[in-house]
């Protein structure tokens, strides 16, 4: 396996186990939050779709975009279903360029993201890409403890 196969596998996991997380919650809790500072749950849901559509575009550009146009902005959540429907095309779009990159290519492109605070090699802004939405699929597990819900196993 090389490191862009590896790479993929990671993103294939990380979003596999998201969607048994996310699956197992009762429809009547997407809007549940801990506190009223957090995100509601469908509301982190939409978060981790939408900024892996904004990831890959700031992977085309190698870095920030100066304006994002979210195409989840004008649409309501209602189920998640219809929210991993959606997703779907963007998810297959960022899926084919990650695997278009060849192996010297994650060293050679840098991702400029200085307005947040750093400047990437490719590979390291794939490695992040799935870290940020595994630290969200953490705190899903977390607010469904926090509710007392059950929580699914994801370590199969």
């Amino acid at each position: 396996m090389n490191a862009i196969e590896a790479i993929v596998q990671n993103l294939c996991e990380v979003r596999r186990r998201s969607i048994i997380i996310w699956e197992s919650i009762p429809h009547e809790f997407l809007d549940w939050r801990p506190d009223s500072e957090a995100l509601s749950i469908k509301e982190m849901i939409r978060h981790v779709l939408d900024s892996e559509h904004y990831y890959h575009l700031a992977l085309l550009n190698e870095g920030s975009l100066s304006a994002y146009e979210s195409p989840y902005e004008a649409r309501t959540f209602t189920m998640l279903k219809d929210e991993l429907d959606f997703s779907e095309t963007y998810r297959n779009e960022f899926m084919n360029t990650v695997k278009s990159y060849t192996q010297e290519d994650l060293t050679r492109i840098q991702i400029d993201r200085k307005d947040v605070g750093y400047i990437r090699s490719l590979g390291d802004m794939l490695m992040r890409i799935a870290y940020h939405e595994a630290v969200h699929s953490g705190q899903l597990l977390d607010y469904l403890r926090t509710a007392g819900l059950k929580r699914p196993k994801v370590w199969d």
